[in-house]
């Protein structure tokens, strides 16, 4: 059972749940574990632009320094800036001191390995035996086998060089408002876009170490859709705080999610056979409108769990390039070991200069279906038993045999709550709205 890492490294409110000492015994654990031999540890080390970073920051490499790791620090950048960044610099692991989404009272901690990916679960788990006995941990360099820092002042250039690398084309005639969520693609998303010719109108790009993903970003897309209505621009692209994920605005001031950009991007790519195995991963979250559009182009879905690290243990598994999240989180394999909103939004932005569309005549390759989500409060340890109960099983195949291949039903129990989460998809709103609920009053009325 884990008791600091999480899905997406340590999180907690900054300085009183992800406190100053838990960062530094994150630290020395984690440099300490990643030693495994007599070779000196190098570790790259960025962050978001929220307050609490520079504390935490300081933490964390001095614990790490305490146990003979060199460390590199990047500043602001992206989080996949740091996982192409680690294996650009030969280093050992790379470190991301970010929250994504979240307000700027939280942050968190995590890691990368040498190739980019997140650790593997035994090795979290090693790591918090040892920030659990601290006192283990029997290294004391002294002298010059003592860790160093060292500042990288072009990381931010040679992950920019990279980007456009990627892309390689002329965006001379194109206009996009980017919103930067105050965050740590501030910089890079304008910068990237500008040198390849864009027309850039940048908001939300002052980040003053409170302001992060605050009523901006991907999370909150109004003003983007605003500005872009507002300067005529041909499309609006909107990050998170940490810049893993991309959340785009048409022409027209409508929103195009992840799944709409997720087909784009297959389709794309298929027609250039760059898709491998002319498959797309993503969730049981996904829309059926994606569904129905990947059948119609000829594109295989693998469906995982809902998190992007099951989508990227598909990938990687089975040789995918191309997965990812209605959320915005996408990834694209062949160049990024992680989500990557600015790399997703320049992907965005070449397909529509390449095909000479409006991006809200490119989306409409997927009709989205409404979606209701009703949850079902229970006992916690009824949880999974739902389909032991025949007139829950029974309701199930009843919708499903009533929505015919339009619609469907998922249900998932809660990892937190003592909840049951009932989503119905379907053509018609107030129909799977009143089916969602009778199906959600059921499993209440059952299993409470």
């Amino acid at each position: 059972m884990r008791k600091y890492f999480g899905t997406d490294g340590v999180r907690g409110i900054a300085n009183t749940e992800l406190t100053c000492d838990l960062a530094y015994k994150l630290g020395r654990a984690g440099g300490y574990v990643l030693a495994q031999g007599d070779h000196r540890v190098k570790v790259v080390v960025g962050k978001d632009t929220r307050i609490s970073g520079d504390m935490l920051e300081a933490s964390l490499i001095a614990g790490l320094m305490s146990v003979g790791c060199d460390v590199i620090t990047v500043g602001v950048v992206p989080t996949p800036a740091v996982a192409y960044l680690t294996k650009k610099y030969n280093a050992d692991c790379g470190v991301v001191i970010s929250a994504s989404h979240n307000p700027v009272e939280y942050n968190g901690i995590k890691f990368f390995n040498k190739d980019g990916y997140k650790l593997d679960d035994e090795v979290e788990l090693k790591i918090e035996e040892y920030i659990d006995s601290i006192e283990k941990v029997d290294c004391h360099p002294v002298g010059a086998e003592v860790g160093k820092r060292l500042h990288k002042h072009d990381a931010q250039r040679d992950y920019v060089d990279y980007l456009k690398a990627i892309i390689n084309v002329d965006f001379k005639g194109l206009k996009v408002v980017l919103d930067c969520a105050n965050g740590a693609a501030y910089k890079v998303a304008p910068i990237v876009f500008e040198e390849l010719g864009a027309s850039v109108v940048a908001i939300n790009n002052n980040p003053d170490g409170n302001n992060i993903n605050d009523n901006c970003g991907s999370t909150h897309p109004q003003s983007l859709q605003e500005a872009v209505l507002k300067h005529n621009a041909d499309l609006g692209l909107a990050y998170d705080g940490d810049a893993d994920r991309l959340i785009a605005v048409n022409e027209k001031g409508q929103i195009v999610d992840g799944d709409h950009i997720m087909i784009l991007s297959a389709i794309h790519l298929k027609s250039k056979k760059q898709l491998a195995e002319d498959t797309l991963v993503v969730t049981v979250m996904s829309n059926i409108g994606l569904t129905i559009a990947a059948k119609e182009h000829g594109i295989k879905l693998a469906t995982t769990a809902v998190g992007d690290r099951y989508v990227l243990e598909e990938m990687k598994k089975s040789g995918y390039s191309l997965g990812g999240e209605q959320s915005g989180h996408m990834i694209f394999l062949d160049h990024i070991t992680t989500g990557d909103g600015t790399l997703s939004s320049l992907v965005l932005a070449k397909i529509v200069l390449e095909e000479g569309k409006t991006l809200s005549e490119l989306a409409s390759v997927m009709t989205e279906y409404p979606q209701v989500l009703v949850n079902a409060r229970i006992k916690n340890e009824n949880k999974n038993r739902y389909m032991e109960y025949p007139e829950i099983s029974s309701e199930i195949q009843r919708i499903e045999t009533l929505l015919d291949g339009n619609g469907r039903v998922l249900i998932r129990p809660s990892g937190t709550e003592p909840l049951v989460r009932v989503m119905l998809e379907g053509k018609e709103q107030g129909q799977i709205k009143e089916l969602a609920t009778n199906l959600a009053n059921l499993i209440q009325e059952k299993l409470s």
